[in-house]
């Protein structure tokens, strides 16, 4: 009922945090409860507690919550949309388990299927409870809601009448009763009431995903993995030795190379190396999973091919690094540019832990850490405000080559407000003029209550900015 009132489905905003806690209290109650000890069976034992929580359940909790309070931070779109498919990732791990990576993966399977077995149990608990005498006071908590709802409607409808004041009050909480926002109410309530069951249902019976978590182990003989991996290290060798002056040439390569552009130099091979470094991640994974090392012969043979394997890796994607950052110099940062940047940063930390997992070769902990490293980059994505980030960018590169996209500057989202207002007439006005405008057409309640849009528009009605400046056509960024 508190999603379906307060969640906002067309915007980030305050509504969705209070939901994740509306969730996360529902999921607390719900423990503390008598409930059967397995849910698919009516056996009449039941349990006053159940099983306890391992700590990273409180974790993935936790950042579930805080990858959808993002929507109360920033305005982006394209952002949140991010932390919400992450939030579903987190939010599954945190009520399903799973600490390998088939276990992870088999987690975030079972979440949606367990929306579906819980339904059958809810009809038996509520049946269940109706056999059990509790009819009657349902029946007298209907009665009391009614009553209540009843009192409210009729005294708030004589206080408004009476004060203006509470009258403007009242119609910013209470929704205009129309037909698509009653239909968005029982959608929301509906999608809701299916996850929080599910969730419920993964809870009083953790699935047993131990034979997912340590699968039984088989091993290939040394040579079958060692000569293909050798060659595999030799290749990737020889790259790097051959393309030092194209990986780390950088402006002095691009301006000594005929017919070469910073465009064709930035793009020349980048998709292509993103491919190789996570091809090689799998490879290395592979290779962990199949090796022998019972002796110490093959323990040091792991250590060595793979990590050369992952140290000339690294060598990759320091110079996806630098060929983004200096595209980014040249013409401009975008968001795509911005997020392959990031996709590559958070696979060199993925391959230095795996270099740090070589050392005693036990990587227990490797795809925790990984996927955790994953939602702390978007988190500290949030923190830093991204479009603020390119709008920032561009406007310093705007200062020395007076070159600037102001219609794609005008797409980002209110959090880059601040940042344009630097920009002198008219780049500002053409810039700032169509999130203005956006603003002033569409304002938010308090379900869709957020920091970016706010003082974006107390910025924006101190130094308010044109609406319906021609403003020049727009140049590719490259």
């Amino acid at each position: 009922m508190v999603a379906a009132l307060s969640l906002p489905l067309d915007r980030p905003g305050l509504g969705w945090l209070i939901t994740a806690l509306a969730g996360i209290a529902a999921l607390v109650v719900a423990r503390m409860v008598r409930h059967p000890l397995s849910p698919g069976t009516p056996s009449p034992q039941v349990s006053w507690r159940a099983p306890a929580l391992p700590r990273a359940r409180f974790a993935w909790s936790a950042a579930t919550v805080l990858l959808l309070a993002a929507g109360t931070l920033r305005a982006a779109g394209w952002l949140f949309v991010l932390c919400v498919l992450t939030a579903a990732v987190t939010g599954a791990l945190a009520v399903a388990g799973g600490r390998s990576l088939r276990g992870m993966v088999v987690a975030n399977v079972l979440a949606p299927v367990a929306v579906l077995r819980s339904l059958p149990w809810v009809v038996k608990g509520l049946a269940r409870i109706r056999r059990g005498g509790a009819g009657a006071s349902g029946t007298r908590v209907a009665a009391t809601i009614a009553v209540s709802v009843a009192l409210l409607v009729v005294f708030g409808a004589l206080f408004a009448s009476a004060d203006a004041a509470f009258a403007s009050v009242l119609d910013s909480i209470v929704p205009d009763l129309r037909a698509d926002i009653v239909v968005r109410w029982c959608f929301i309530f509906a999608v809701t009431a299916g996850a929080l069951s599910g969730a419920a249902f993964l809870r009083a019976a953790p699935p047993d995903l131990s034979g997912w978590e340590r699968p039984a182990r088989r091993t290939v003989r040394r040579l079958e993995w060692a000569v293909p991996l050798g060659l595999l290290v030799t290749l990737f060798a020889v790259f790097v030795a051959v393309q030092l002056t194209v990986l780390f040439g950088g402006a002095d390569h691009v301006l000594k190379t005929e017919g070469l552009t910073y465009a064709e130099y930035a793009r020349s091979g980048f998709w292509q190396l993103l491919v190789v470094t996570g091809l090689t991640l799998a490879v290395l994974a592979a290779a962990a999973r199949w090796a022998p090392r019972e002796c110490r012969t093959d323990r040091m043979l792991i250590r060595s091919v793979l990590g050369a394997l992952a140290g000339l890796t690294l060598v990759i994607v320091a110079s996806s690094l630098h060929r983004m950052n200096l595209y980014s110099d040249t013409y401009g940062l975008t968001r795509l540019r911005l997020l392959v940047a990031l996709c590559e940063l958070w696979l060199g930390v993925v391959f230095v832990l795996v270099l740090a997992a070589g050392v005693k070769l036990r990587a227990a902990w490797l795809p925790r850490v990984a996927v955790g490293v994953g939602v702390f980059a978007l988190l500290g994505l949030v923190a830093a405000n991204p479009d603020g980030l390119i709008a920032d960018r561009n406007v310093d590169r705007f200062v020395h080559t007076h070159r600037i996209d102001t219609w794609y500057l005008s797409t980002l989202s209110p959090d880059a407000v601040p940042s344009l207002d630097r920009l002198p007439q008219p780049e500002r006005e053409c810039a700032l003029g169509p999130i203005s405008l956006h603003l002033s057409v569409d304002p938010d309640d308090w379900r869709g209550a957020n920091y970016g849009r706010a003082y974006a528009r107390d910025l924006l009605a101190t130094r308010p900015a044109m609406r319906d400046r021609v403003c020049p056509q727009p140049y590719a960024l490259d």
